[in-house]
């Protein structure tokens, strides 16, 4: 258990220098989901000093649950979807054009809070680290995955704290290296693995995006 993520994000960053050989920092790119992946990541920041900033994603719900990713709404207003399930779960047309316009809109709102400013991710050809402060499901980070591939980077790692063992290897199959701390076989709650496991408020994140 960790106290808090920023904790967390100290001993993420020590793994990253012993695993990791960042041949060209000035190629590489942090970017945290947020909430807490701005915590950890900050910490990262700190350790590499490489500009910090952050994904935003918006996960598009199947009509049958909310809990069922079928896509993602990205920067620059990319949108990925999850086609085999679309095909399977026959997903009509009219509800993905709704959907996408409603997120979208949530996206861009979200980005002005946080982000402040219009500016594109140049990611192409650089390496890519991605954060947040855990990974249960896994549906945000994939969609943070799917999202970040649009932008054809070098490689992508993603690095977390915590990571649920059931979906560890799905994401080892999906990104070029995963770093972690732990990976538990029981897996019920990340909020179970931080003893601080408030939800920063918007000025927490900017300030930390500032630093």
């Amino acid at each position: 258990m960790f106290n808090d993520r920023f904790e967390a994000g100290d001993k993420l960053a020590q793994k990253l220098s012993e695993e990791l050989y960042l041949e060209n920092l000035s190629n590489t790119a942090i970017l945290a989901i947020p909430r807490g992946g701005v915590l950890v990541g900050s910490k990262l920041k700190e350790k590499f000093r490489i500009p910090l900033d952050v994904l935003i994603i918006k996960k598009i719900p199947s009509p049958q649950s909310d809990d069922l990713t079928i896509g993602a709404v990205g920067e620059g207003g990319v949108v990925v979807w999850e086609d085999s399930l679309i095909k399977k779960l026959n997903i009509p047309i009219k509800y993905r054009q709704e959907i996408v316009k409603e997120k979208i809109e949530e996206f861009e709102k979200k980005e002005r809070e946080l982000r402040g400013k219009d500016v594109a991710f140049d990611l192409k050809r650089k390496t890519v680290i991605l954060v947040d402060d855990g990974i249960s499901s896994g549906a945000t980070m994939k969609a943070a995955v799917l999202v970040v591939k649009t932008y054809n980077p070098a490689e992508i790692i993603v690095a977390v704290p915590v990571i649920a063992a059931e979906v560890l290897e799905d994401f080892k199959k999906m990104v070029d290296r995963v770093v972690y701390l732990e990976s538990p076989e029981l897996f019920f709650s990340l909020e179970e693995h931080y003893r601080d496991f408030h939800q920063p408020k918007d000025e927490e994140i900017i300030e930390l995006l500032n630093k």
